[in-house]
């Protein structure tokens, strides 16, 4: 038989045991809360007390931060850098890189957006001073110190911003944008416009269109000064350029309100030329030289456009070569004068050079 008294005092003793053991279970975790509290107070005084991290600096301030540049470099001698315009690339130079190969180290870049160079930060304006300290960077990676400089359209500004943060041993400026009054032109910007659209939206007819003389008229007449003398396959390409860049609308957008003012002095000596048929720079729009050093030169490219390099490649080719005796002249490495330098060749280069003495 069971017994029942006994079966109840084992089941009366279990029960105590069990209410001691959860109540030392219960103490327990009272203790164990109060303790985590504690920590998390005591981390969050830590987190308040700390010394406030120092702010990183602003990724547009940082050279890691700048694109890669893409470019081409051929020959042998000083070295010559070639920034080309608005909507086109390196290979706006190819005309005159072979002849300028012969006597210097020819780098041509891409600017940042323009052919296979990527596009700026989209936190940093591709305004020209942007775009010039990126080609700093790059000089500097290459271990580049003073060298001679070529700018055509927004290049040209790009190479006076450059002058202004470097040492350059020459400076030619062809067709250079910037030297307006305030704001870009209407013109200047409608024409731009106009040709990205159709660059965009036509590429295909436009290319096709090339391959005669007096469509190229038409479709690059505006700046080019011998589009039908032009290459088909340089018409094409540079249709291409100016409808696949991806950053011509930030460099457009950038320059929209600017006009290039001078700034820190340009120790370089400076030559500029225009294109007697440089139909997107109009004379009394878009060539104000009162920014520009004194002493420097102003002179006229024959029967060429707004992008000469492809109009008479001798002529250009010529200038640039000048441009850099004068400066082996300035610093003595010559004793011929700059004016016979250039007049030894006549190829449709202006031989007189009148020097800007006054802003």
């Amino acid at each position: 038989m069971i017994n029942y008294y006994a079966v109840a005092a084992m089941a009366a003793e279990r029960q105590k045991t069990l209410l001691a053991e959860a109540r030392a279970a219960r103490i327990a975790n009272l203790a164990g809360n109060s303790v985590g509290r504690r920590t998390r107070h005591l981390r969050l005084d830590r987190r308040r007390h700390a010394s406030p991290k120092a702010p990183s600096a602003a990724p547009s301030e940082t050279k890691t931060n700048l694109p890669r540049i893409a470019f081409a470099r051929r020959g042998v001698g000083e070295t010559l850098v070639l920034l080309h315009g608005i909507g086109s690339s390196r290979h706006a130079w190819d005309p005159i890189v072979r002849g300028l190969a012969e006597q210097f180290d020819v780098i041509a870049i891409d600017l940042p957006g323009f052919g296979d160079s990527p596009a700026m930060p989209a936190q940093t304006e591709a305004h020209p001073a942007a775009l010039a300290a990126a080609v700093a960077a790059f000089l500097d990676k290459h271990g580049i110190t003073a060298p001679h400089v070529v700018g055509n359209s927004l290049g040209g500004w790009v190479a006076l911003e450059l002058a202004h943060i470097r040492p350059l041993r020459s400076l030619t400026l062809l067709s250079p944008a910037g030297l307006w009054k305030g704001a870009t032109p209407r013109y200047c910007r409608a024409s731009l416009r106009m040709s990205r659209w159709a660059g965009r939206r036509l590429t295909g007819p436009l290319c096709r269109l090339v391959r005669f003389r007096m469509a190229r008229l038409v479709v690059l007449g505006q700046t080019h000064g011998r589009p039908i003398r032009m290459d088909p396959r340089y018409a094409r390409m540079a249709i291409r350029n100016v409808g696949m860049c991806p950053g011509f609308e930030a460099a457009l957008n950038a320059t929209t309100r600017r006009h290039y003012q001078a700034g820190p002095p340009i120790t370089a000596p400076v030559t500029v030329a225009f294109g007697t048929r440089d139909l997107l720079l109009l004379r009394r729009q878009s060539r104000h030289l009162g920014e520009l050093p004194n002493g420097t030169h102003v002179l006229a490219l024959h029967r060429c456009g707004h992008i000469p390099m492809a109009d008479n490649p001798a002529s250009v080719t010529e200038l640039i070569a000048a441009s850099a005796a004068r400066a082996r002249w300035h610093a003595g490495r010559t004793g011929q004068p700059y004016d016979r330098v250039v007049s030894a060749r006549s190829t449709g280069v202006v031989p007189k050079f009148p020097e800007l003495q006054q802003k």
